[in-house]
């Protein structure tokens, strides 16, 4: 592992992408020491190392209180690693010098040890939450069709239940209940924490004898596109979640039922992700791209939920 100057890497690899195993190297009196600085180079500033060879997870600067997204082991107090999981950056410093070989051999063990760890806190918080998610759908009741959202969308509920003020979307992943996605009165939604996400999806109709499925990111559009075709529509949550869904999807249908990817037209963000997400879903799996059509002159709607409230708004 070459030896690279604290300032060096700070410049080159800061905020990079990928998985990457850079020695970053400078003369330092503890590993403590050399940690910590690396670390100031992302914003985090407020660690108290430990060399006892533990696995440490701390929050990034860049997420949320509490994502807990970055991680640090010192396996020996010559040598750290340390990476960032939502990035999937991973990198090695010593107090000084190179690393000789039995250095870096423990760097990756630690590093290996830092992933399995990971793995197992990540599947007992998902069964934990999944867990939560069943609580709650068994406990709550039927959705008020006056809740504003509803009301907002001109929507039926199509089977969502409630929580106090909270419209519960269940999302499934093959075909158990793992997570629960909450609709609140001002349409901010959230999904259960810690849960499953990467191809969990919601359903909106039924699978069951359909000929051909739709598959739409939000639940409100997913509800206005059954209502208005007839047709089962699953619900991503988002854009890219869609190519997930969509080859799990393909798996589990018979070969002669249709799958139709109803996108979202984010025409007014950069790159269209709606769009160019669906796009690829639609590539993965061989299936047709439905996009919706707007009043002319329209600067408003985005997705097919916009475009049904928009036309019964004007009596059309």
């Amino acid at each position: 592992m070459a030896a690279i100057t604290a300032k060096e890497t700070r410049r080159s690899e800061r905020r990079g992408h990928g998985i990457n195993h850079k020695s970053e190297s400078c003369k330092y009196t503890s590993i403590e020491q050399a940690l910590g600085d690396a670390l100031a180079a992302y914003s985090v500033t407020w660690l108290t190392i430990h060399a006892d060879g533990a696995v440490h997870r701390f929050d990034t600067a860049d997420k949320a209180k509490g994502n807990r997204n970055g991680w640090y082991v010192c396996p020996s107090l010559e040598i750290a690693v340390y990476g960032f999981w939502h990035t999937g950056e991973q990198h090695t410093i010593t107090t000084g010098g190179k690393a000789d070989p039995a250095a870096a051999a423990e760097a990756r063990l630690a590093a290996q040890r830092a992933r399995e760890q990971r793995e197992t806190e990540r599947r007992a918080q998902q069964a934990k939450t999944a867990e939560q998610a069943r609580h709650w759908w068994a406990t709550a009741g039927a959705a008020d069709p006056t809740h504003p959202y509803l009301a907002k969308k001109r929507l039926a509920s199509h089977g969502l239940r409630q929580r106090e003020a909270m419209l519960l979307v269940p999302l499934f992943y093959e075909g158990e209940l793992v997570n629960i996605e909450r609709i609140y009165p001002d349409g901010a939604k959230k999904a259960l924490f810690g849960g499953r996400a990467k191809g969990v999806a919601g359903l909106v109709g039924k699978l069951a004898g359909a000929e051909r499925v739709l598959i739409a990111e939000g639940w409100a559009t997913a509800a206005a596109l059954f209502e208005a075709m007839g047709l089962p529509v699953v619900v991503a949550r988002n854009a890219d979640n869609l190519e997930a869904v969509a080859r799990r999807l393909r798996q589990r249908l018979p070969d002669d039922v249709t799958i139709t990817i109803a996108a979202d037209d984010d025409r007014f963000t950069k790159g269209n992700p709606g769009a160019t997400k669906a796009r690829l879903a639609a590539l993965a799996i061989g299936a047709k791209v439905l996009m919706p059509t707007f009043c002319a002159g329209c600067q408003r709607c985005t997705d097919f939920a916009d475009v049904a409230l928009c036309r019964q708004e004007r009596g059309l």
